[in-house]
């Protein structure tokens, strides 16, 4: 199995020749933030990656979770590597400083999350879950939570949840009937059963904070009558120690395709103790606090996970004597020649690493826009939300989708070996197949990004999303590259313009080509601009594979989007005239 290295030098491209990492923080007034603090952490968050949690993958899928008298344990070495990731501050780097939190930029810890995701799927699920709910408690509970639980689920002290999915209410979230009912005391007994509840239980802290999205007595119908409440695994003395058990069990462990390392368990709220968070009946609203972040955190687990599959194709490729090249003999010296030099394997591999490092910008540019909101107040950071509502979808979808494409290529690199366990290829299809899935299905959420974000805003959303990438496009130098990058950029406003007009049937029909066009459009924008700044570097050795990947997304990649545009255009009536009659004969 390959040993995975952190992609070191193409984030300090990314960061700091290419964003400016040092002008973005003066910017936006980031005191005490820095290109060097950056590479330092960068650094450490990879040598935590590489060496803690990295060796743990494999032999954590192998060993998967166990249900043990009512608690799970979860694989060997990982509780202990979260006691160290927590003891180096690593979960409490976005938190709020009042409540013992970092409160470092977005911009230093997404690279870090990436490295997670690469190194070990299942292993980084529970602490970026645990990050979400500390932005929800942060965000809507009471003063009086906050000082008993916030401070320790920042440090990563107690872990958190995010309970929404019932066996009968997955994306429809209106037929959701779990139960709250107020007390005297102004606490609330939560009853229910939840279902895919990742680290619902395990071993590694003694509290677990679930955030449950229960029903009131007399709340309205659908989802405007849906509550937040927080219902810790133990309950918490005044003084701030823990208390006896609250009435939560663990159900069962969910027997899963992939992530098996992490804990998904069935949940049961059996009159358990819980507190409102927010106010009553708006608990969508403040449980899509977590859900925004979350999806933006799935979209770099596929990222983490395509990282992964291409290192070990390449070093598989490099290493895998097979036949002699159709150019001719490439290693005279050896029986056969490595198959990297076989053109499809080279295709192979510069598609994985095209799509890759196409999305790393993508996500760079959207920790800039995080930041952004963060820092910032006023104009500027409504059209940070802004952007970043319009580019949430957008990148939990794509980066998954390209993750599977890309994990796959790597099994078709490896050959037969690849479908073997022992080479790690496989387990990575496995684990990433999920991200499609979850925090909403990559079908739902290019319904969002063409139902919401386009066509209900009235292309507004899209329109500030435009002005960022143009003033991406100002700032490249070479004028063919500007033109390049200008007129898909024009195109792709003026498609978006065109569909408003559309039926809803038809938005939905065409939704996820949208997506895709979308996508492949912006980070062919990305490359352009990369490929803008890669001459000028010192490290020319670098820069030099790093454009030829970038011409051929240019070449290879980017024509995808003018299929899309096609279907857009011209193919969603194939989809809304063919009618469930037609699907089922007699």
């Amino acid at each position: 199995m390959t040993q995975y290295r952190a992609p070191l030098d193409d984030f300090s491209f990314l960061l700091h020749d290419w964003l400016g990492l040092d002008g973005h923080y003066q910017r936006i007034g980031a005191t005490g933030m820095d290109a060097d603090l950056a590479q330092e952490i960068l650094a450490q968050g990879a040598k935590f990656a590489e060496q803690e949690i990295a060796p743990l993958n494999q032999s954590g899928d192998e060993q998967g979770c166990r249900l043990v008298d009512g608690q799970v344990a979860t694989p060997d070495g990982f509780a202990q590597a979260y006691q160290t990731y927590i003891a180096n501050g690593w979960n409490a780097m976005l938190g709020n400083p009042d409540f013992e939190g970092q409160d470092l930029p977005y911009s230093m810890a997404v690279p870090v999350h990436e490295m997670l995701n690469s190194a070990n799927l299942s292993w980084r699920l529970t602490t970026m879950l645990t990050e979400s709910a500390v932005l929800a408690v942060n965000r809507h509970a009471t003063d009086e939570l906050k000082q008993t639980y916030l401070s320790k689920i920042t440090t990563g002290e107690w872990t958190g949840t995010m309970n929404l999915t019932e066996p009968h209410a997955g994306s429809d979230l209106s037929l959701l009937t779990s139960k709250a009912t107020p007390q005297e005391d102004g606490s609330y007994r939560v009853s229910g059963n939840k279902i895919f509840i990742t680290g619902g239980d395990h071993d590694w802290t003694e509290n677990i904070i679930h955030m449950v999205l229960a029903r009131l007595p007399g709340a309205p119908e659908g989802v405007k009558g849906i509550s937040l409440f927080l219902v810790p695994k133990i309950m918490v003395n005044a003084d701030g120690s823990l208390g006896a058990p609250n009435r939560v069990s663990v159900g069962s462990i969910e027997k899963k395709m992939g992530i098996k390392g992490s804990p998904t368990c069935v949940m049961n709220y059996d009159d358990a103790v819980g507190y409102l968070v927010g106010e009553e009946n708006a608990g969508l609203a403040c449980m899509f606090t977590m859900m925004n972040d979350a999806r933006f955190q799935v979209g770099l687990q596929g990222l983490g996970v395509a990282e992964a599959a291409y290192q070990g194709a390449l070093e598989y490729a490099v290493e895998r004597l097979q036949s002699r090249a159709p150019q001719g003999v490439q290693a005279a010296d050896k029986k056969a020649d490595p198959i990297i030099c076989q053109p499809d394997v080279k295709r192979m591999l510069l598609t994985q690493r095209a799509l890759t490092e196409g999305s790393r910008a993508l996500s760079i540019l959207y920790a800039q826009y995080m930041d952004i909101e963060k820092y910032t107040d006023g104009a500027e950071q409504a059209e940070a939300a802004t952007v970043l509502a319009y580019l949430t979808p957008v990148c939990k979808a794509f980066f998954t989708d390209m993750a599977t494409e890309v994990s796959n290529y790597g099994i078709q690199v490896y050959g037969g070996h690849g479908y073997i366990r022992e080479w790690g290829m496989e387990q990575l299809v496995r684990d990433t197949r999920i991200a499609q899935l979850y925090e909403g299905t990559n079908g739902i959420q290019a319904a969002d990004l063409i139902g919401r974000k386009l066509t209900r805003s009235n292309a507004s959303m899209m329109q500030a999303t435009y002005d960022v990438f143009n003033r991406v496009v100002a700032k490249i130098s070479n004028t063919d590259k500007q033109r390049q990058a200008q007129a898909l950029l024009n195109e792709w406003q003026t498609l978006s313009n065109d569909l408003l007009g559309a039926t809803p049937e038809h938005c939905a029909a065409i939704a996820c080509d949208y997506l895709q066009y979308v996508s492949y459009t912006l980070i062919g924008v990305l490359w352009l601009s990369m490929l803008d700044k890669l001459p000028t570097l010192d490290n020319q050795s670098f820069a030099a594979g790093k454009i030829k990947t970038g011409e051929f997304y240019l070449a290879y990649i980017l024509p995808r989007a003018q299929q899309h545009k096609h279907i857009i255009m011209h193919a969603a009536e194939t989809v809304y005239n063919t009618d469930i009659s037609d699907f089922i004969t007699d």
